[in-house]
């Protein structure tokens, strides 16, 4: 991924918030020599190891099962918040016109180790994680144990555990840094005025990005 400084971000807590916030990943791997693209939600257990591991599931019938080994290479991407930016929200324009469209976006990369997990425990756990975390804060939360323990059985033998054991994060906060406190603050004026909660978060992500 290009990491131009302006845009750089470092922190691995920072990082793994995002991921948390938006767990719906791509998963990029090599299948007998071709690129495939898997999407995934994920649950992030920062405490395993220095990056943290990633756990999710796949369908048996998913060629990931056969074509991936153990500790096989993979590249994880989380997209955030995103954007156009029209340079009519620039002031700048005003002055030279010499201003142009762009697009800003949150993305982070995650390389790791993935290894494929078939153990009943591991799954039910899994499978508790991953609910919880998208049920909590519901009125009424719905829990696996909720449905039949028979019913949750079978419906788990359908399924292969995904474990990944991040190596390396990398993280891109395009956020309009490299531009003027007056243009920055027309582009937070103008995505405030979209009508999407794309664009409205895009507005919170540039104004604590102010330099």
């Amino acid at each position: 991924m290009f990491l131009p400084a302006c845009f750089r971000e470092n922190r691995i807590e920072v990082m793994q918030d995002l991921i948390r916030h938006h767990p719906f990943a791509s998963v990029i791997s090599l299948q007998e020599g071709e690129i495939v693209a898997d999407h995934l939600p994920l649950v992030l257990h920062p405490e395993l190891s220095e990056y943290g591991r990633l756990q999710g599931h796949i369908n048996r019938a998913n060629p990931m099962r056969k074509m991936l080994t153990d500790n096989a290479d993979v590249l994880v991407i989380f997209q955030g918040p995103h954007h156009y930016v029209s340079p009519s929200w620039y002031p700048s324009k005003q002055e030279h016109e010499k201003v142009v469209p762009t697009w800003n976006y949150i993305m982070v990369h995650a390389q790791g180790k993935l290894t494929l997990r078939d153990e009943a425990d591991w799954l039910l756990n899994h499978l508790n994680d991953l609910t919880d975390q998208h049920e909590s804060g519901r009125s009424m939360p719905w829990k696996v144990s909720d449905a039949p323990a028979e019913y949750i059985e079978r419906m788990t033998r359908g399924i292969m555990g995904v474990e990944i054991e991040i190596t390396s994060l990398q993280g891109s906060w395009k956020a309009s840094q490299n531009k003027t406190d007056n243009d920055r603050q027309g582009v937070v004026d103008g995505l405030g005025q979209e009508d999407s909660s794309q664009a409205k978060a895009m507005a919170v992500c540039v104004d604590q990005r102010r330099s």
